[in-house]
C-alpha cells in the first residue's frame, strides 16, 4: 500500500516528467524544472505571495508543523488543547494549561507549585530544603523536600530552653523549674511567682523546683505541690474523745503522724506508706465501736462522725494508690486521690458503696484554684452497723425521738478542699432504702451544734425518691442520711378539697366587694378605700395560689409564685393595719380622717415591696421548694414573712386597746355625740373582727408541727381559705349604708316601671346623699 508521503512523491515525479503545473503546496525550480515542497513554517519561503510570519499562520502560542505539501497546527508545550492537530484556518486558541490544578501533587510532598505562563515551577515549604539544593525545580528533575533540622543552629532558642525539632518547624521548651512570661523568655518559677510553694521556700533544682515547707505545714512529699496547713489540734486528747472506748490509741496514731507531718514538712522514704496503716487502724477501731453497741447517745455519735471525717482529710493526701477501697464488718470505705502529676484536680467523680452513690467533682474537692495545693483525695465512707446501734436518731427542731427514722447507711463525705461550707456545685448523693415503707422522706446532714448531735435538712434537698431509693443534692459536707417521717399529715386530701371551695368562694366574695367598692360611689371614702385594696390583695394572692401553688416543675416559675404570694398577702395585712391607724387617728388624734392617697399606697405596696425585696437580695433560693411554691423552711426563711406578721398584728392590738380605750371614756362623758360615738363603735368591732380573722389566722398557721396538730391545719385552713367570705360578710352585708345601694340597684333591676323606677331613684338618690353628707360631717367633727 503506498503512503501519503510516497504518493505526493509519484505525483512530483510525473508532474516534473510530463512537464505539468506543480500540486498545491509545491513550486517548481527553473533549474531542473522539478517540483519541490514549499516549507510554509519557514519565515520568507514563497508562501503563495503570502509573506506572513509563520507563527501568525497558526496563532499565538503554537508552533507550525510542515508536510509534503502542506502543513498543519499545535499548541506549545504548557498550553492546551495538548497534542491536537488543526489547521490555520481553524479558529483554534492556545490557552495556558495549569499544571499546578490539574495535578495536585505534581511537585511531591512539602512542597509547593507556581503556575507560569506556559510551565510551572516547584519550592519546598518553609523549614524543608530541596535534596538538589537549587531553590526551584520540576517534577521530572526527581527532587525531594527534606526536613531542615532549625535545632542544629546554636542560637534557636533563648537561654533557659531546650530546643525540639519537629517536621518543617521546631518547639523552644523552658527548662524544669522555669517558665515562659509574657515578653518570651524562660524565668525560673520561684522567682516570678513567689507564692508558688505557699506557706514553703521555693528553690529550682536540675529537674524542676522544690517546695520546703515551713514548720505546720506539708505537701506529703509531693516536693513540687503548695504547702497546705496542718491542724493537729483536732487530734487532741479531750473529754469528748474519751467518751468512745478504744478511740484514744487511734487518736493518738493519728496525732502523732500530723506532728510528724508538720514538723518535717513532707513524707521521705518508707513514710510513705504510713498512709494504708493509718487507714487500716481508723476502720479497725470503727468497725469496733459499731459492734460494741457503745453508741447510744447523740453526743457520741458527734464525737465519732467529727473524728472519721477530720481522720480522712488527713490520711487521704497519703495514700500511694490513685484508688483505694476497704469493706469491714460494720465500715466501708472508698477513696480517690489525684496527685501532683495532674496539672489540675477536673472532671466528674463518682463514689460507690453497698448501699450509697457519691456523684461530685474535682473542683469540688480540689477547692480554690489559688490555693490548690497540687493534689485533691475524696473519699465516702459508710457506717453499715450505725442504724443497728441507733435505729431511731431525732432530728433538729422535733422534741420526741420517735418523729423521724433512718431508713439509709449513714455515710461521710470528705474532700481535700478546707472550704466545704458552701459549696459552688453541690453533691449528689444516692441512698438506697433499707426498708420501703410509705412516708415523707428528707434527706438530712448530722449537724453538732444542736443539741450534742442532731439530723438536719438544712441546705439538703429531695432531688428524686422512689419505693427504693434517693437522690438528694446538699450544698456542703459532712454525714448524710435518708429520713422518713413515721407519721404522714392525715385527712391530706380533705384538707386540699377545704382549701379549693374555700378559695373558690372567697374569689366570687371578693370579686363582689371590689365592685361594690368601686361603683358605689356613696359610700366611697377613706376607710372603704383602704377595704377595696385589701380586698385587691387578697384576691391576686388567692389566685396565684389556686393556679400555682403546686406548679413546682419550673424552679424560677415556681420562684415567681412564691414572691408575689409573700408580697400580696404581706399587702393585704398592710391594708389591714392602716385600717387600724385610722380608726386610731379618728377616736384619739381627733384629726381629719382622710389619708393622703400618696401615703395610704406607700404603706400598702411600698412596705410589703422593701420586705419581698430584701429576702430576695438576702435568699433568693428560699422562693420555692421541692413540694410547694411557697418560702423555703431552711435558715428560717419562712419568718420574713411571719416576722411582718405579728409586727403588724400587735401593732394593731396596740392601736385597737387604745381606740376602745378611748370610746369608753367618750361613751361615760356628759355629752356625747351618741350617732358619731355609735358609729366609731361599729367600725371598730367591725376591724377587731377583722384582725382576729386576718390576722390571728396566720398565727395558727406557725403552730402545725406534728401529728397532734391535726386541729390546728384544719382550723388554719379553713380561715386562710374563707377570708375572702368574711370581708364580703363583714364590710357589705353587715354594713348598713352598703345593704341599702344593694337594695337601690335591685329595686332598679326590678322596677316594672319607668316613672316608679325614675321616683324612687330620685327619692333614695337624695336620702344617701343627704346620709352621706351627715357621715361626712359628722367623722370631721369628731
Amino acid at each position: 500500500m503506498i503512503s501519503r508521503e510516497g504518493l505526493l512523491m509519484l505525483v512530483l515525479l510525473v508532474s516534473s516528467a510530463m512537464g505539468l503545473e506543480c500540486p498545491e503546496g509545491l513550486k517548481r525550480l527553473r533549474s531542473n524544472n522539478t517540483c519541490i515542497d514549499i516549507d510554509e513554517c519557514l519565515p520568507g519561503d514563497d508562501h503563495d505571495d503570502n509573506d506572513d510570519d509563520p507563527v501568525m499562520i497558526c496563532g499565538a502560542n503554537t508552533k507550525c508543523i510542515n508536510t509534503i505539501g502542506s502543513f498543519y497546527c499545535q499548541c506549545n508545550p504548557g498550553f492546551s488543547p495538548q497534542a491536537t492537530n488543526f489547521s490555520a484556518s481553524e479558529s483554534v486558541t492556545c490557552k495556558d494549561f495549569n499544571e499546578c490544578a490539574e495535578h495536585k501533587d505534581i511537585c511531591g510532598p512539602n512542597s509547593n507549585c507556581i503556575n507560569t505562563v506556559g510551565s510551572y515551577y516547584c519550592t519546598c515549604h518553609f523549614g524543608f530544603v530541596p535534596s538538589n539544593g537549587k531553590e526551584t525545580f520540576q517534577s521530572g528533575e526527581r527532587v525531594t523536600c527534606n526536613d531542615r533540622d532549625e535545632c542544629e543552629d546554636a542560637d534557636t532558642c533563648e537561654q533557659h530552653a531546650q530546643c525540639i525539632n519537629t517536621p518543617g518547624s521546631h518547639q523552644c521548651v523552658c527548662d524544669s523549674g522555669f517558665r515562659r512570661e509574657n515578653d518570651g523568655l524562660c524565668k525560673e518559677m520561684c522567682k516570678i511567682d513567689p507564692s508558688l510553694c505557699g506557706n514553703g521556700t521555693c528553690t529550682t533544682q536540675a529537674d524542676g523546683y522544690n517546695c520546703a515547707c515551713h514548720v505546720g505545714f506539708t505537701n506529703y512529699g509531693n516536693e513540687q505541690s503548695r504547702c497546705k496547713e496542718l491542724n493537729c489540734e483536732i487530734f487532741n486528747s479531750d473529754d469528748n474523745l474519751e467518751r468512745l472506748p478504744g478511740l484514744q490509741s487511734t487518736v493518738t496514731l493519728l496525732r502523732n503522724s500530723c506532728l510528724e507531718l508538720s514538723e518535717t514538712g513532707g513524707l521521705v522514704g518508707a513514710q510513705k506508706v504510713e498512709g494504708e496503716l493509718l487507714l487500716e487502724a481508723l476502720l479497725s477501731m470503727i468497725d469496733g465501736l459499731l459492734q460494741s453497741g457503745t453508741l447510744n447517745d447523740n453526743r457520741k455519735v458527734t464525737v465519732l462522725l467529727e473524728f472519721a471525717e477530720n481522720a480522712l482529710k488527713l490520711i487521704g493526701p497519703m495514700m500511694n494508690s490513685p484508688r483505694t477501697h476497704r469493706s469491714y464488718k460494720q465500715v466501708e470505705v472508698e477513696l480517690l486521690k489525684r496527685g501532683a502529676d495532674f496539672p489540675s484536680a477536673r472532671g466528674a467523680v463518682s463514689l460507690s458503696s453497698n448501699h450509697t452513690r457519691l456523684n461530685s467533682s474535682w473542683e469540688t474537692a480540689a477547692g480554690d484554684a489559688s490555693s490548690y495545693p497540687g493534689f485533691a483525695t475524696i473519699s465516702l465512707l459508710t457506717y453499715k452497723g450505725l442504724t443497728t446501734s441507733k435505729q431511731t436518731l431525732f432530728r433538729s427542731g422535733k422534741k420526741s425521738e420517735d418523729q423521724m427514722q433512718l431508713i439509709s447507711k449513714v455515710v461521710t463525705a470528705s474532700v481535700s478542699n478546707t472550704n466545704t461550707t458552701l459549696l459552688t456545685e453541690p453533691v449528689v448523693f444516692t441512698f438506697y432504702h433499707l426498708q420501703s415503707d410509705k412516708g415523707s422522706r428528707s434527706c438530712a446532714y448530722w449537724e453538732p451544734k444542736l443539741d450534742g448531735g442532731s439530723w438536719s435538712d438544712r441546705g439538703c434537698t429531695v432531688l428524686e425518691s422512689e419505693k427504693d431509693y434517693t437522690v438528694c443534692s446538699c450544698s456542703h459536707l459532712s454525714s448524710f442520711a435518708v429520713l422518713m417521717a413515721l407519721h404522714e399529715v392525715k385527712d391530706e386530701f380533705q384538707l386540699r378539697v377545704i382549701t379549693w371551695v374555700g378559695l373558690s368562694l372567697s374569689l366570687v366574695c371578693l370579686s363582689l366587694c371590689i365592685l361594690t367598692f368601686t361603683l358605689f360611689r356613696s359610700i366611697q371614702s377613706t376607710r372603704n378605700t383602704i377595704h377595696l385594696h385589701l380586698c385587691i390583695s387578697l384576691f391576686i394572692a388567692d389566685f396565684v395560689f389556686l393556679a400555682g401553688i403546686t406548679r413546682t416543675e419550673n424552679p424560677v416559675g415556681c420562684g415567681i409564685v412564691a414572691g408575689l404570694l409573700h408580697y400580696f398577702f404581706l399587702a393585704a395585712l398592710c391594708w389591714m393595719c392602716l385600717e387600724g391607724v385610722q380608726l386610731f387617728r379618728m377616736v384619739v388624734l381627733v384629726f381629719n380622717t382622710t389619708f393622703k392617697p400618696l401615703y395610704m399606697m406607700a404603706g400598702g405596696y411600698g412596705v410589703p415591696a422593701i420586705i419581698v425585696l430584701l429576702s430576695a437580695v438576702i435568699n433568693a433560693k428560699g422562693y420555692g421548694t421541692t413540694r410547694y411554691c411557697w418560702l423555703s423552711l431552711e435558715d428560717n426563711f419562712l419568718w420574713s414573712f411571719f416576722g411582718p406578721v405579728c409586727v403588724i398584728i400587735m401593732v394593731n392590738v396596740f392601736f385597737f386597746l387604745i381606740t376602745v380605750w378611748k370610746l369608753a371614756q367618750k361613751f361615760s362623758s356628759l355629752n356625747p355625740d351618741l350617732d358619731n360615738l355609735r358609729k366609731i363603735k361599729a367600725f371598730t368591732i367591725t376591724a377587731v373582727a377583722q384582725l382576729c380573722v386576718l390576722g390571728t389566722m396566720w398565727i395558727f398557721g406557725v403552730f402545725q408541727f406534728d401529728e397532734g396538730t391535726l386541729a390546728m391545719s384544719y382550723l388554719f385552713t379553713i380561715l386562710n381559705s374563707l377570708q375572702g367570705v368574711f370581708i364580703f360578710v363583714m364590710h357589705c352585708l353587715l354594713s348598713k349604708p352598703v345593704r341599702e345601694e344593694y337594695s337601690k340597684f335591685l329595686s332598679r333591676v326590678c322596677a316594672p316601671e319607668k316613672k316608679k323606677y325614675s321616683e324612687f331613684s330620685s327619692n333614695q338618690t337624695s336620702k344617701s346623699q343627704s346620709s352621706k353628707s351627715a357621715q361626712n360631717t359628722g367623722e370631721s367633727h369628731i
